[in-house]
Order: structure tokens, then C-alpha cells, then sequence
């Protein structure tokens, strides 16, 4: 099927090779390769829709995102253009974090705005809490770990998303990693527009994020990066009970929301999660790493033994398969530790897999009364699909780079260890938890790609261009970087043990000076300050 864009055709629906639209005589190829194939929904602004790329090797899907103002005023125009403005220079800063969907074009055509976004595949938050039911403790506590490294980085690049909310959360289906999208609402702490006599932009007054979800000084128009952990503390509780704001009661002196009678958590969750809500700004966790220090593991190695299972509702159809959380926690790496939360990373994950032998895994493993007999033999297949992943897919080096070829960017949980593969052009690429021991990557193009939690042991990176790649949690002991250019790479958490970084440029990197002192350094090393030398 072709969708027309025309936002006054009163007949959009087209055949699927069509070029002119039946209806209104609008070209259906936009800017002679997007075809769109269905709308996937409207707000006050923009319209989205699903489509396909068609100059590129494969067709592959992707967003478009269209300006549609609610009204015609000018001021209405004005703001809804400064929206788009501000979403597209925001995607283009933050965009190569694998975790965000990434802005592929950026256009006005025939007085319309488009925006291009990589298209995430996967259900929303609140599309699974619907058909599976609410979450275990230990499966929010997954959820936050693997959030809130993200919002921290966000947060790094001087932004606030401002609308966090379930139906903004995507679990991305090639490879279960939760994806942040909708950044129309995001506020740049670093290039605001100069304010009016009230104190504010119109677009300020207008773009507030969702009730309910936003915390009290940001209905006010003054959001700080406090304000999304509110909105992701709010997102928790929606996890953990069903329950929406509007669905909540609020104490009527403090105006706090009234949840703890809702959920079963230990007091240890109902801590955190407490101080996340707080409606005091000052009281607030001020950031992201503040609560991934305080969410402290390990009163929660027998929860996360369990294999995060599922509660049930009574109100909602009891699941029949298990969430994939498991490939999170259980990394087959012990060096990448467990999401960047606090404690001894490899002892933590030795004692959930003791535990998790000890308990018989291969009986299937259940939580109280809520988990039934399809659920625990699913997670028994879940655990064991992870077990043969992690071990890694097979490829050779020509199918490899013909999968490239035609257009495939997803390689993880794979096992490329000891391929030659120098001068390879591999960028913008997931390699999420693959396998590179000794490969040989000499010279390649990594540009953009994905590296977190992948094993690059003794990796052969020398004269690589890896600028703007990921590489949080990743294994480099020992890898060859001399005179890569690391120009604005993620390395954060990275174990950078022994890598020869000699020559090698990091300007711009997220790297540690910890980090950099356990590498090998000298004057030619470009430092993440532009400058020479040790």
C-alpha cells in the first residue's frame, strides 16, 4: 500500500505501486524515495508514518514524521517549526547512542517539514504491560538499570527529554534493549531561545509533556534533569501496578501520589523509587548516576535468580512467555558486570548463576503463585536461547560483508573472533555483545557503531575509524588502537586495560582519566581535550 501525505486528501489509501495519488494527484514517492505505507499516529504538531527507503539496498523501514500544526495561526506555525527545529538538531547531537533512534534526513518540501528517524521495531511499554501484565521488582530493576545510563547520557549532552512515559519506550525486538524515542518535547539547557516579556518562549509554554508524568516545576515551564527522573519514577510504578496517573490517588496536603498500597516491592525499591517522586525538586535524586548508586544490587540476587519473571494481574491475561531481561543480566562476559549498577560486578554475576543452579534451573524456575507452569518452562527456553546466543552466531567473513552489502546493520550476539577483516566498511552498525576476540579490523570504517558489551580482547583496531562509535561496557584488554581516530566515541565503563592507545585520537571521547591510566599512552595520543601527550 502507498499512503499520500497530503493532509487535505480525503482519500489517502493507494496502491502499492502507485506514483500519483488517485484522490488528490499529490506525488506519492517523497523526494523520490520515501514511500510511505501506513500513518502510526498524530499529535498536536506532527503526524508519523511507516515507510520505506527506497535508495537504499533492501528498502528498509523508516519514520517520517510530518508537520501538521492543529491550527493555522501564525504563532501556532512558528512554534510547531521551532519543534521540529529542536527535535531534529537534538537527534542529530545525541543520535548515535544505540538507544535513540537515529535522524537519517531533515527537510521542508513544498512548504512542508519531514523528519526522517530510523524506525524502531518492538512494543512500547505500555502496549506490553497490557498484554503481559505488571512487573516483578527485579524486572523494574532491570529496567531502571538499563534506563538510566541512557538518561544519564542525555543528560551529559545538556538535554531533557521532558515527556518520558511508557508509550515512549520502546523494546526493540532484534535485540530487547529498550529505546527512547518522541524527543519533540526535549528542552536544550544550552541554546535556549530568548525569553519574552513573561519569562518564557511560546514553544516553552506550549511543549510541557504529559500530565501526570511531569513533575510540578515542570507544569511550571522550569524543568530540570530532575524532572525525568520523576517521569521515569512515575514510569516504574505504571510498571508495577498498571495504573496511570489519572488512575492514582494524591495526598491532598503534599500533593504526592499516593502508590505504595498498590505494589509489593521491598522497602529497600519503595526507597528509591520514593525519592524519585518526591514532588520536592530539592529532594529529588538530582541525577541518573545518583540512583544507580543507590539502587544497590544485591538484596536482590534472589529476585534476579528467579529469572524476572512476570506478576500477574487479575485483571490481565496472564502471560505465556517470559520477558527477555535475563539477556541483560546474565552477560556471557563476566568483566561487563551487571548495567552499571553498584557492588562487585563479577562476584554479583557468579553468585546469580550459583543461585541459579542451585535452584535446579533445568525444573524451571517460578516466582510464588504468579508464575505459571508455560511461564517457567517459556523462561527455561529463554535461558537457554540466551546460553547458545551469547556463545555467539556464526558467520564467515564474505557472508558477513555481504549481509553488509545488502543492507543488514544488525549483527548482535554474534561471534566474529579472529576474522581478518582490515579495511572493512562495517559503520553504523549493531554489534551489541558480539564476539571480536583477536579479530583483525585493521584500517576498518566502524563509524557510529555499536559496541556496547561487545568483547574486543586483543582486537586489532589499528588506524580504525571508530569515531562516534559505542562503547559502553565494553571489553578492549589488550586491543591495538594505535593512530585510531576515537574522535567522540562512548567509552564509558569500557574496560580500556592494557589497549594500546598510542597515536590514537579521542577528542571529544567520553573517556575517564582512570580509564585512560590503565592504556597505554604517549606524546601522539590526541587526549578527549584536543591536546598532546600524556
Amino acid at each position: 500500500m502507498s499512503y499520500c501525505l497530503n493532509p487535505t486528501c480525503p482519500n489517502p489509501t493507494n496502491a502499492a505501486h502507485d506514483q500519483i495519488c488517485q484522490s488528490c494527484g499529490s506525488r506519492l514517492l517523497l523526494r523520490d524515495r520515501y514511500r510511505v505505507v501506513k500513518p502510526l499516529g498524530q499529535g498536536g504538531f506532527g503526524a508519523t508514518f511507516l515507510a520505506h527507503d527506497h535508495a537504499l539496498p533492501g528498502e528498509p523501514s523508516c519514520v517520517i514524521k510530518q508537520l501538521r500544526p492543529s491550527g493555522t495561526a501564525p504563532h501556532i506555525l512558528q512554534m510547531a517549526r521551532e519543534l521540529f527545529e529542536r527535535e531534529a538538531k537534538t537527534l542529530g547531537k545525541i543520535g548515535n547512542h544505540p538507544q535513540v533512534p537515529r535522524l537519517l534526513d531533515y527537510f521542508e518540501e513544498q512548504e512542508q517539514f519531514y523528519l526522517i528517524q530510523e524506525y524502531i521495531s518492538g512494543s512500547t511499554l505500555q502496549q506490553e504491560v497490557k498484554l503481559n501484565g505488571i512487573f516483578s521488582e527485579a524486572g523494574v530493576k532491570q529496567f531502571l538499570s538499563e534506563t538510566l545510563p541512557l538518561l544519564q547520557y542525555i543528560h551529559e549532552q545538556k538535554v531533557i527529554h521532558r515527556d518520558i512515559k511508557p508509550a515512549n519506550l520502546i523494546r526493540r525486538t532484534q535485540d530487547a534493549r529498550m529505546v527512547l524515542i518522541d524527543f519533540g518535547a526535549v528542552k536544550n539547557q544550552v541554546s535556549q531561545a530568548a525569553l519574552n516579556q513573561s519569562g518564557q518562549t511560546a514553544l516553552t509554554a506550549y511543549a510541557i509533556g504529559t500530565p501526570g508524568f511531569a513533575p510540578p516545576e515542570q507544569m511550571a515551564m522550569r524543568p530540570v534533569y530532575a524532572s525525568d527522573i520523576y517521569a521515569l519514577g512515575v514510569t516504574c510504578i505504571y510498571l508495577l501496578s498498571a495504573k496511570t496517573p489519572k488512575d492514582l490517588d494524591y495526598n491532598p496536603k503534599t500533593g504526592e501520589m499516593m502508590w505504595e498500597h498498590l505494589v509489593q516491592v521491598s522497602d529497600h525499591l519503595t526507597s528509591v523509587l520514593g525519592k524519585m517522586l518526591d514532588v520536592s525538586v530539592r529532594n529529588r535524586y538530582q541525577s541518573a548516576e545518583e540512583v544507580l548508586r543507590a539502587l544497590d544490587i544485591e538484596p536482590y540476587l534472589e529476585s534476579l535468580a528467579q529469572g524476572l519473571l512476570v506478576k500477574s494481574d487479575p485483571n490481565v491475561k496472564e502471560p505465556t512467555y517470559n520477558r527477555v531481561e535475563n539477556s541483560a543480566i546474565l552477560s556471557s562476559d563476566p568483566s561487563s558486570g551487571v548495567m552499571g549498577l553498584g557492588g562487585n560486578k563479577a562476584q554479583i554475576a557468579a553468585a546469580i548463576r550459583a543461585r541459579r543452579a542451585k535452584n535446579g534451573e533445568a525444573g524451571g524456575i517460578r516466582q510464588g503463585s504468579s508464575a505459571g507452569k508455560s511461564t517457567s518452562v517459556t523462561n527455561n527456553k529463554n535461558i537457554n536461547s540466551h546460553r547458545n546466543n551469547s556463545q555467539g552466531r556464526k558467520l564467515n567473513t564474505q557472508s558477513l560483508l555481504t549481509a553488509y552489502h545488502k543492507g543488514r546493520r544488525d549483527f548482535s550476539l554474534h561471534n566474529f573472533s579472529f576474522m581478518k577483516l582490515p579495511g572493512a566498511d562495517l559503520s553504523e552498525t549493531n554489534f551489541h555483545s558480539t564476539q571480536f576476540q583477536g579479530t583483525n579490523l585493521q584500517g576498518a570504517n566502524l563509524h557510529n557503531s555499536d559496541f556496547g558489551r561487545a568483547s574486543l580482547t586483543r582486537a586489532n583496531l589499528r588506524d580504525a575509524n571508530i569515531s562516534k562509535a559505542y562503547f559502553n561496557h565494553a571489553d578492549l584488554e589488550g586491543a591495538d588502537l594505535r593512530g585510531a581516530d576515537l574522535t567522540e566515541a562512548y567509552l564509558s565503563n569500557a574496560n580500556l586495560r592494557g589497549a594500546n592507545l598510542c597515536g590514537a585520537n579521542l577528542t571529544g571521547a567520553k573517556v575517564s582519566d582512570e580509564q585512560l591510566a590503565l592504556a597505554k599512552t604517549n606524546w601522539m595520543t590526541i587526549r578527549p581535550n584536543g591536546k598532546r601527550g600524556f
